[in-house]
């Protein structure tokens, strides 16, 4: 998979990442950036301030794609977790 090819969120999860071919890894990444992307064009479309700095609309949408990444990984770990 190359990433030329890939959305926001599936660069931001780490989509092409998956070296132990997980079918569960996969699926939590590929939901994840689903979410993130949505997030992403939500805050495209959020009107930029009159002095070019971001509206608060477009911080929040960026604080829930950090949580959406932060909770992806800590799923992934809980999917690769190895208690031996």
């Amino acid at each position: 998979m190359q990433d030329v090819n890939l959305t926001y969120g599936e660069k931001a999860v780490g989509l092409s990442f998956n070296p132990g071919g997980s079918p569960d890894v996969e699926k939590i990444k590929k939901l994840s950036a689903q979410l993130i992307d949505i997030m992403d064009d939500l805050r495209k479309s959020q009107n930029t301030l009159h002095d070019g700095k971001g509206s608060e609309g477009q911080r929040l949408c960026s604080i829930a794609i950090t949580e959406l990444q932060t909770s992806q990984m800590w799923a992934i770990k809980a999917i690769t977790w190895n208690d031996k």
